[in-house]
């Protein structure tokens, strides 16, 4: 790769080097200091979409988590986990939500520190409608995945001009879409597409995969945690949860972004150790955080 791009080598379980330093916890600290956070996500079938994300960010450290959801899952989503609030959308047999759900969505979306959409979310109208609204007047962090990106890519229609820090966070099908270049072409040299493409954007893009790509169209930083025993469903919910509270704790999103690879990477890691890498489960991830935050924190502490 051109050295015109910075490279940060974000090292593996026995060594970390240039992480960004952890976002702080104040002895005087309420819920409010950690940002309430907005994850906007689920359809029907997709239930599970919803819940590992809203788990993710709040193993994330997010203060307040609410999940904005289509009504029809909302009670499947809410007995999954108290500690997360659930808003039901409405959505019209045309594809749009109803009035009183936008109208009801607005002030929670402007009252968000950081917002994500896309997991298991689907590709109705009003899906597209809420991507381009965000990505218009929201001022804070806003993290698109999945279905969100696969609205754009599809899209005949230009995003338009981003109010504030915009996180994109692909799989290599996803980028490939978003790209119009096939998987093989950008394995070519992975890491000037991403550059090449955060840049064009002017967005930060965390691509995922073996040695997960952060870029913000500068600076380029590698991932080294994970394996793959990751490499099943529901994992890439979780770390957009994970990542979208980072961002809601007020720390740069493309420092949020690194923390959040490697957390997601060495909870898979944790996991795996004990459970080997066949058995894992996108849900073991949210089991090993916990465990990962320690082991973050003693080693950036040691050094």
């Amino acid at each position: 790769m051109s050295n015109q791009f910075e490279r940060i080598f974000i090292m593996n379980l026995q060594r970390i080097s240039n992480l960004p330093p952890l976002p702080p916890r104040p002895v005087d600290s309420h819920k409010g200091t950690f940002g309430k956070v907005l994850v906007i996500a689920g359809s029907s079938g997709m239930s599970g979409a919803a819940c590992l994300s809203g788990m993710g960010a709040l193993r994330g450290g997010a203060g307040l988590v609410f999940l904005a959801v289509p009504q029809e899952i909302q009670s499947i989503v809410a007995t999954v986990n108290p500690c997360y609030l659930t808003l039901p959308l409405h959505v019209e047999p045309s594809g749009q939500l109803t009035g009183p759900s936008a109208k009801f969505l607005l002030p929670q979306i402007y009252d968000s520190a950081a917002i994500a959409i896309g997991p298991g979310l689907g590709k109705l109208p009003w899906v597209q409608m809420l991507i381009w609204k965000l990505y218009a007047e929201f001022e804070q962090p806003l993290i698109i995945d999945a279905d969100a990106l696969n609205v754009i890519a599809e899209s005949d229609q230009s995003l338009p001009a981003a109010a504030g820090p915009r996180i994109f966070t692909p799989h290599p099908g996803e980028f490939a879409r978003l790209t119009g270049k096939s998987i093989a072409q950008i394995g070519e040299d992975r890491e000037a597409a991403a550059v090449e493409y955060a840049r064009q954007q002017q967005i930060i893009l965390l691509l995922k995969g073996a040695d997960t790509l952060i870029t913000d169209g500068t600076s380029i930083a590698v991932n080294t945690t994970g394996n793959s025993g990751m490499s099943t469903g529901g994992t890439g919910d979780v770390l957009t949860g994970l990542l979208t509270a980072l961002c809601g704790q007020g720390i740069s999103p493309f420092a949020a972004a690194q923390l959040a690879a490697h957390l997601h990477g060495l909870a898979g890691d944790l996991a795996a150790e004990d459970l080997s890498q066949p058995a894992l489960i996108a849900s073991d991830l949210l089991d090993y955080l916990p465990d990962a935050w320690l082991q973050l924190q003693s080693q950036t502490e040691n050094e």
